[in-house]
């Protein structure tokens, strides 16, 4: 019955047992407790490992702290989720009569589950190397999001204009420590030619370079 996902996927699984696991979702197994969730367990750790491998080569300049915020976004629900449908996973899903009828083989969650379950299975069954083929075939890298950075764009302006360098300084915050508001104000020449808040220093420094930018048209 799992012919067609076999193809899809580009696999063909030894242990056909394997793939009909990842295909059980907990519903359908009653109390035998033979369901897909110990696989979704390995599969997430398969799917963290070779994207961080794929992060790694793909952007080497990048601190961990980044990596980990992009890492996160290529394996988060909703890619996981539009990987399932593109293989079409909810149709092979193996599961109770409640939750079938209840629109369980379209829910993001029972899918994404079962994404990570086939990743597993096939590291089981093949080794990292046709998961990671897979993944890399479903689960695009994440497109980096773009930070304009507005005070590098201001100083150049500033150096080119007036041939010197805008100073910034916090002029008040509020909030708890934890809500933190900064207020900043950049000046130019003595004179202030923006201000800016933010939930941190740089934010609110950026805010201000925004500012000033946008008081010179640009």
């Amino acid at each position: 019955m799992f012919e067609k996902l076999e193809k899809d996927i580009g696999y063909h699984f030894r242990d056909a047992s394997l793939l009909k696991l990842a295909m059980t979702h907990p519903s359908y197994a009653g109390e035998t407790h033979i369901h897909n969730q110990r696989l979704e367990f390995l599969g997430d750790a398969v799917l963290q490992l070779c994207t961080s491998v794929r992060l790694y080569h793909q952007y080497p300049d990048l601190p961990e702290g980044k990596l980990s915020r992009l890492r996160a976004r290529c394996v988060q629900e909703g890619a996981l989720e539009v990987a399932a449908r593109r293989l079409n996973l909810g149709k092979y899903l193996l599961m109770g009569y409640g939750e079938e009828h209840g629109g369980g083989r379209e829910k993001p969650s029972i899918l994404a589950d079962a994404m990570e379950a086939l990743l597993g299975a096939m590291y089981l069954d093949g080794g990292m190397e046709d998961a990671r083929r897979l993944i890399e075939e479903v689960i695009p890298i994440a497109d980096m999001p773009k930070v304009h950075d507005y005070k590098t764009e201001y100083q150049e302006l500033a150096q080119r204009v007036v041939g010197e360098a805008p100073l910034y300084r916090i002029v008040s915050e509020e909030g708890p420590p934890h809500m933190r508001t900064f207020h900043a104000e950049v000046t130019l020449g003595g004179r202030v030619t923006g201000a800016g808040a933010g939930n941190s220093k740089k934010h609110a420094e950026q805010q201000a370079a925004r500012d000033a930018l946008k008081q010179q048209g640009l």
